[in-house]
């Protein structure tokens, strides 16, 4: 079933008539957390692109990293999606053949629960949202599978946080994922990328507009949510784009050596490049989602409860694709390489070259068109 939200934030029942590429949204019920806290009514936003056949058996899900959304591929809409490359009429994941899945994770700003929609009173969650891990995630999007009658995933991908969300499916649903593809990840968050998190989400709550995460009809926390993008977009960057790109260029006609002191200095090009990335995302992010799903992101951990890395993996059954961009600073391709090895039959690591850094995931996912096309798309 189909839901609609109306003005006041409110799911109501309500029939797609319009549902390739469009934002739908199903009601799951209460959610038992992983902290063994209840989150009640929950619902997910989603979209789909393509068919479900008689059998359910050609269904993909494909997961969005950190900031993304549902709107993997272009549908009814018409509007570009930020994967257009993997998913669409005649690309690897072809619309035309597979039924298409993408979900806005639990805890998000793009139509499912998360801190800025209404609690039980009304009263938008704010800083009373609970902490949401990926497997909660996962369990919440294996309910709206139980909805959609898809019983198991074709194949279920995704890149970073995104990739990460896949690899979780597949080790608390084994017989629910045939096939699973992770780019741009490893197996767990290291204290490096809890590092540059916790600056991240510091930034928001250090914001004097973020008032303890309570801070909607009033100010938001805007300031905290453009410079915890900066931080982030500078590890999804390499130094060779960086300086390639900007080096050390003055944002025209901004000077920074002749403004003759440090209040009002101009800017170098980078800078003004990070300026306007923040700006973006705080015209379409909330800040207090960007705070939940980062900490969800922290507490990627496969081996969590279930021993080491072989013994977390084990269980899985899904036929796997691994691959790393070789100028990735944020998930280095070592670690794409210590999942794969412990994964059951060891599979190749694929490289996807690209000088950018950790964002060649979206921009060069073309170059896994052979391996995606042959391993799992060709059958």
């Amino acid at each position: 079933m189909t839901i609609a939200v109306t003005r006041t934030g409110v799911p109501e029942t309500k029939p797609s008539r319009n549902p390739h590429g469009t934002v739908q949204y199903v009601r799951i019920g209460d959610l038992q957390l992983e902290s063994g806290i209840p989150l009640p009514d929950v619902v997910l936003a989603y979209e789909t692109w393509g068919t479900l056949n008689a059998d359910a058996s050609n269904a993909v899900l494909i997961e969005h990293a950190l900031t993304g959304d549902t709107h993997v591929t272009r549908g009814n809409s018409e509007e570009p999606g930020w994967w257009e490359q993997l998913a669409g009429p005649g690309a690897p994941v072809d619309t035309d053949k597979y039924f298409v899945v993408s979900i806005n994770i639990l805890g998000g700003c793009h139509g499912s629960t998360g801190p800025s929609t209404p609690a039980p009173d009304g009263r938008p969650w704010g800083s009373r949202f609970p902490l949401v891990t990926l497997r909660d995630t996962a369990a919440a999007e294996a309910r709206l599978a139980d909805a959609l009658g898809i019983g198991c995933w074709y194949a279920v991908l995704g890149g970073s946080l995104g990739g990460a969300r896949a690899l979780e499916w597949a080790v608390t649903f084994p017989g629910r994922v045939r096939r699973c593809a992770v780019i741009s990840v490893g197996a767990s968050s290291t204290a490096e990328q809890i590092a540059f998190a916790q600056a991240q989400t510091l930034a928001i709550r250090q914001d004097p507009h973020f008032n303890g995460g309570n801070y909607y009809g009033g100010p938001e926390p805007e300031a905290g949510l453009a410079l915890a993008r900066r931080i982030a977009h500078i590890t999804y960057r390499s130094a060779a784009e960086l300086d390639g790109r900007f080096g050390r260029k003055a944002q025209e006609p901004e000077a920074p050596l002749e403004s003759g002191s440090l209040a009002g200095r101009g800017r170098y090009q980078v800078e003004s490049y990070l300026d306007h990335q923040g700006s973006k995302l705080v015209r379409r992010f909330d800040a207090n989602s960007y705070i939940a799903i980062t900490e969800a992101l922290m507490s990627h951990d496969v081996c969590r409860g279930r021993g080491s890395l072989e013994e977390a993996l084990a269980p899985a059954t899904a036929e796997f694709l691994v691959a790393a961009v070789d100028s990735d600073r944020l998930y280095f391709p070592a670690q794409s390489r210590q999942l794969a090895e412990a994964l059951p039959g060891g599979p190749e690591v694929h490289i996807i070259e690209a000088p950018i850094g950790h964002d060649g995931f979206l921009t060069e996912i073309g170059q896994l068109s052979g391996q995606l096309r042959e391993t799992f798309f060709g059958h």
